[in-house]
């Protein structure tokens, strides 16, 4: 039995199987809307501001 996720882009449910190119897309629309928000910079990863070695507290 395959597993069943949701598709990131529109939760659409999709198969995750070898077939399905687009995984865990469920098409390529999906998969390129979610690459031109990466490129838009609307998905970020959060960091901590680098700590200055030269800064007394």
């Amino acid at each position: 039995m395959a597993t069943v996720v949701d598709c990131p882009t529109c939760s659409a449910k999709v198969e995750w199987k070898e077939e399905n190119k687009f995984r865990p897309f469920c098409s390529e629309r999906c998969k390129q809307i979610d690459l031109g928000a990466w490129a838009e910079e609307k998905y970020a990863i959060p960091a901590a501001p680098p700590i200055d070695p030269n800064d007394e507290e």
